[in-house]
């Protein structure tokens, strides 16, 4: 069969979960998630093409080859693909109801000044030749969730883990809104200001969870990520716990759930 992506045996990431309709898997840092200039081959799609190219092609452009969502290229984690059209289209249906729940973990450079709260400020996307996200009025509504669940004042200044969710799926949603409230995330070398970026020897943003209703089976998937090892001297340099081996509770589920009075 001849593919529209070229499929790259030499990709590698980690599936967390899989059946005939759907699969999580599991994104480094420092991959792109879909071909474009300059990557044109070295991409997770292209690797996910070399398992999964058969079942990709059948989706075709039209379904994004099966990418229901992106991760930035310095963003780890867990990313939903579709397998099979009816399973595709679904998904997308529950992305667009804003059913699919999707949680991240952040080091920031310093604490909210609330330990839990709602971002809720309009995202425009730049048209600049490298996009990105400006608060603005003219924007789009985007909505962030957050809860704190460590703070540091060791290893050479303050810092906090927080978990986010962001309810809306904007362009760099977590990493301009988490900024726009004097929260930039460690190593985000494009919001952050220069003392910032330094702190992390990447972004220290991580998809952990991902939960929803399973189109075909109406069962609910509940997916995790561990904490990410290259990440593991960013958490001892604060002091910090693991998040994945402690229990913080649930963090809000529904819209309904949310205070959506700006912050």
């Amino acid at each position: 069969m001849n593919f529209t992506v070229e499929p790259n045996e030499r990709i590698t990431f980690k599936v967390r979960f899989e059946d005939e309709d759907l699969l999580v898997i599991d994104k480094r840092a420092g991959l792109v998630t879909q071909p474009g200039k300059g990557h044109e081959r070295d991409t997770l799609l292209n690797g996910l093409f070399a398992r999964y190219g058969a079942q990709l092609q059948n989706l075709g452009r039209a379904r994004d080859f099966g990418l229901l969502h992106r991760l930035d290229k310095m963003t780890s984690g867990l990313l939903l693909v579709g397998l099979r059209p009816r399973a595709y289209d679904a998904l997308r249906e529950l992305f667009a109801t804003r059913a699919v729940r999707k949680f991240y973990w952040a080091v920031t450079a310093k604490a909210p000044n609330k330990p839990t709260g709602v971002i809720n400020r309009p995202i425009l996307e730049t048209t600049d030749e490298m996009k990105l996200a400006k608060i603005s009025s003219a924007g789009k509504a985007s909505i962030t969730a957050y809860r704190v669940l460590q703070m540091s004042t060791i290893g050479g200044g303050a810092a906090a883990l927080l978990e986010c969710r962001p309810v809306t799926g904007r362009l760099h949603q977590i990493r301009a809104h988490l900024e726009s409230i004097g929260c930039p995330i460690l190593g985000d070398e494009l919001y952050a200001p220069r003392a910032v970026r330094g702190v992390a020897q990447r972004l220290a943003l991580h998809s952990h969870r991902l939960a929803f209703t399973h189109p075909v089976s109406g069962e609910t998937v509940d997916v995790e990520s561990p904490w990410p090892r290259d990440l593991l001297n960013l958490l001892k340099k604060f002091g910090f716990e693991r998040p994945d081996r402690v229990r913080h509770g649930d963090t809000p589920s529904t819209e309904a759930e949310l205070d959506l009075e700006p912050n």
